[in-house]
């Protein structure tokens, strides 16, 4: 029989910080048949791997909620629902908040206003209950009802949370105003109060992190309009097929992955790769779930069921990076294993110790004690780096940057080296026409004409790129017959009866020709002074010398046209450098990369006219894979970060072997998906410094939080004994104010954006 082993991903609001997932995670452990989990606080989701035959989905649901988490929702594997929240500030534990404050509100009227009217109403234990002492118990009792709900979750669970510590600290205050005879009701109070509002602002600011990632999820319409034999039918994405045909019309968002099989349109595809311009789209043409149909009708092809999807991936992989802890995540809890525990301990000494070391009455002993309690839970501590990942990871892909994870980000903060592939990376990766030459008395329509006819029946990539810039400048055809490639040097065909050829410099030396002396009907830019001078005519050319070399030392290839009786013209073809490439190189060294090279398995001559051109600091031409890697490898050896970015595919062992892999173009590519730490949705180098500015930003941001955390907490520890630190003080800002102040500096992320106005201005150029 089946083993049965399925794995359920359960959507847990509440389950908003690290103590909340650490009950969670110990009801789990004590469930049988499951075999790993992923919580993940900073979405309210755990992923859950369990065998069918030994445990259902309702033992896993009943073990979280034995932990005092309610599960709203549950979603199969690779998709996420958060479930609708209420308000925050209007939900029924903010109204027992506002209930509990008027109350202790009340209570300090009576207390310090209404001091005349401030009666004892009974006793309890022979300590007289005052009216304000009546107040501030209500008070607690109100506010403190979910806190110590927790409390006790968190001690059946064993875990040693700030809910236990907290439910410690008010009864604590409760009972030893009657073990002392002081009455600790306002410090009760106040604490229950407090925390309350902690909490809520907790949960807020925890809210603002989900939220860029809840925004991915809503970008994929719920419904598309299939068309039918009998018409159009609009259902749930969930029961489009692949095969199918949506329509989609002007402003309506593309429900699926597909392909345009009717209509052209614009389309915005800033929510999947984060280019600004809209993207024209025809017929064969790929689009993506999630973006936007600006102006025409669409028909489309579905190739991907809604779970597969583009952006169902993207939301998918943004989620589980969640799950790989950079090495601060990995210090900050080995830290907090021991912090708490040393907290509490020093929090027993200094109530038992100073009343004989400070000569404090044991009631401020026991209040100094609570106020440590009340420190001794490292939440700000323990969420400064998760939920800056997250903002780090979340604005990333909101701006067409995936990346897989936290790890990766703190890497790519700490690069050094940047180095890159040369085809499809630092240029587009298709050949085009770069030059026409047109000579004895041709024109360039001429030149394309010929060229045109004799690399119509070629499947070389030079060919084809001739063919379609004769398309484009459209010229007229000719008739083709008797067409014959010539292996290594090029093709011969009669056109309209008369024999033609064209190929490497080479084969016309073989039939002959004066390569030293051909006369341009123009200079076509390439003419030198130097040739004019050694012929009678003007326009003289060398091609073997001069004119070939030099379009070569450009990094372009050079095919020759002609009959057999005279040399036509010089056609030049690249593979074009991208327009940004230049601008991201020294973008990227403003920013503080020290050394940027390129590895390309392209000859010497054409890698380094191209690394010329773009301002690379080092290259390395004609390298096999594996010499790649070497490359990469000992680049690792000497810096302590190397980034390379490729194309996913062909330089996936280098992009392994780098401290961090950024694939190109990877919007719909499985492959590049899968090899890459990082991957640029769109075919936009100029993303790149927007990258590394944003992990540095990010590293910068987990370190004030880390450090600011720890400084405060330390200090409003080590300033107790001495009574400078209220209870009061001790939750505002040790708590509530330090969790809201590392999520905010985290927010900041958010505000990075890529240099949007520069990469307009490269592209159109």
């Amino acid at each position: 029989m089946d083993s049965g082993e399925t794995t359920t991903k359960l959507s847990v609001p509440r389950m908003d910080c690290p103590s909340c997932a650490g009950k969670v995670e110990n009801a789990l452990d004590r469930l049988a048949g499951v075999s790993s989990y992923k919580t993940q606080p900073t979405t309210g989701t755990v992923a859950i791997t369990y065998d069918t035959t030994s445990v259902e989905k309702t033992d896993v649901v009943t073990a979280i909620e034995s932990a005092g988490y309610d599960v709203t929702d549950t979603t199969s594997e690779g998709t996420t629902d958060g479930g609708a929240n209420d308000s925050i500030w209007t939900s029924p534990r903010a109204l027992k908040t506002w209930i509990s404050g008027g109350f202790l509100a009340l209570g300090l009227l009576f207390e310090f206003v209404l001091a005349a009217q401030n009666a004892a109403v009974g006793t309890v234990l022979g300590s007289e209950l005052f009216v304000a002492d009546i107040l501030f118990l209500i008070g607690v009792a109100v506010g403190g009802q979910e806190i110590l709900r927790n409390g006790y979750y968190s001690a059946r669970n064993l875990n040693l949370d700030i809910d236990f510590l907290m439910s410690v600290a008010i009864l604590g205050a409760l009972v030893a105003s009657l073990a002392f005879g002081e009455a600790l009701y306002f410090e009760a109070a106040t604490l229950a109060f407090l925390f309350s509002v902690a909490e809520l602002l907790e949960r807020s600011s925890m809210d603002q992190a989900r939220n860029s990632l809840q925004e991915l999820m809503d970008l994929s319409p719920n419904e598309a309009t299939v068309k039918r034999d009998d018409g159009e039918e609009t259902v749930p994405v969930e029961d489009v097929s692949v095969g199918d045909v949506v329509v989609v019309r002007p402003g309506e968002k593309i429900p699926m992955d597909g392909d345009v099989v009717d209509g052209d349109s614009a389309v915005n595809q800033a929510p999947i790769t984060g280019e600004s311009v809209p993207v024209d789209k025809t017929t064969g043409d790929e689009v993506y779930a999630g973006t936007i149909n600006e102006e025409g009708y669409l028909e489309i092809q579905v190739t991907s069921a809604a779970a597969d999807n583009t952006l169902s991936r993207i939301v998918e992989m943004v989620e589980d990076a969640q799950s790989n802890k950079t090495e601060r995540e990995q210090f900050v809890e080995r830290f907090s294993a021991w912090y708490t525990p040393v907290v509490v301990a020093f929090a027993v000494l200094v109530t038992l110790g100073s009343p004989f070391v400070l000569g404090t009455a044991w009631s401020t002993a026991v209040v100094y004690g609570l106020t440590l309690l009340v420190l001794a839970c490292p939440c700000a501590f323990v969420i400064s780096t998760p939920v800056s990942v997250v903002s780090g990871i979340t604005s990333a892909a909101d701006n067409g940057v995936l990346i897989k994870g936290g790890n990766h980000l703190e890497a790519m903060g700490a690069v050094d080296v940047v180095t890159f592939d040369k085809t499809g990376t630092l240029t587009k990766g298709e050949l085009t026409v770069t030059d026409v030459v047109p000579l004895h008395g041709n024109t360039e329509d001429d030149v394309l004409r010929c060229a045109r006819g004799l690399e119509a029946r070629s499947e070389h990539p030079i060919g084809e790129a001739i063919v379609a810039e004769a398309g484009s400048a459209d010229v007229a055809e000719r008739e083709i017959d008797d067409f014959e490639a010539i292996t290594g040097k090029g093709v011969r065909a009669e056109l309209d009866g008369t024999p033609h050829f064209a190929g490497k410099p080479g084969l016309f030396d073989d039939l002959g020709f004066d390569l030293s002396h051909v006369h341009a009907t123009t200079d076509g830019g390439v003419v030198t002074e130097t040739t004019r001078q050694l012929c009678e005519r003007h326009n003289c050319l060398d091609l073997l010398e001069e004119t070939v070399p030099e379009l070569q030392s450009e990094g372009k290839t050079v095919v020759l046209v002609g009959t057999e009786d005279e040399i036509e013209g010089v056609v030049a073809v690249a593979d074009e450098v991208r327009p940004e490439a230049k601008r991201t190189i020294a973008r990227l060294k403003d920013l503080g990369v020290e050394r940027t090279m390129m590895l390309t398995g392209d000859n010497d001559r054409t890698a380094r006219a191209i690394a010329e051109q773009v301002g690379v600091d080092e290259h390395r031409a004609e390298l096999l894979p594996d010499e790649k890697v070497e490359a990469i490898e000992e680049l690792v050896e000497e810096y302590d970060g190397v980034a390379m970015v490729g194309d996913g595919i062909n330089d996936a062992p280098a992009l392994a072997t780098a401290s961090v892999g950024i694939a190109m173009g990877a919007a719909g590519t499985d492959t590049a998906l899968e090899t890459a730490d990082i991957a640029l949705m769109g075919d936009d180098l100029a993303k790149l410094p927007y990258l590394y500015e944003l992990a540095n930003d990010a590293n910068g941001v987990i370190r004030q939080n880390i450090v600011g955390s720890l400084l405060v907490k330390a200090g409003l520890a080590v300033a107790v004994p001495f009574g400078y630190v209220p209870i009061w003080l001790a939750v505002l800002a040790g708590d509530a104010g330090m969790t809201v102040g590392v999520t905010g500096n985290a927010m900041r992320l958010s505000r990075i954006r890529p240099d949007l106005a520069t990469d307009t201005a490269e592209r159109s150029e």
